[in-house]
């Protein structure tokens, strides 16, 4: 019986859900207070009273837009594969999945 709980519990679904549950708490307490002590101070001198769309606005430009703009110039995309080949035999352009030239037969 506890042979299958830990069984259970050592599976990587729940321990990676145990992470994602206390990253998630340990970044809606960073949220809040940056919220509650950065963004919502200076909206408060620059406009007054902050509302929610100054503040997501506030959020998706200097938080949002950063990091997607690190994470591409880090992470740059894949290569596409490419779509042709050369047939080994003639040379002429066939697609890549072809198993076979269509111009000479020649398996590829």
């Amino acid at each position: 019986m506890l042979k299958g709980f830990r069984d259970f519990v050592l599976r990587g679904n729940v321990m990676d859900l145990a992470v994602a549950v206390i990253i998630g708490a340990a970044f809606t307490a960073i949220v809040t207070a940056l919220t509650a002590n950065v963004i919502n101070p200076l909206l408060g001198a620059v406009v007054g009273k902050p509302n929610f769309l100054l503040i997501a606005a506030v959020v998706y430009f200097f938080l949002v837009l950063p990091t997607q703009y690190l994470l591409k110039k880090f992470n740059p995309p894949a290569a596409e594969p490419p779509k042709m080949k050369a047939c080994p035999q003639c040379l002429g352009d066939i697609p890549a999945a072809a198993t076979r030239c269509k111009f000479c037969t020649q398996p590829v």
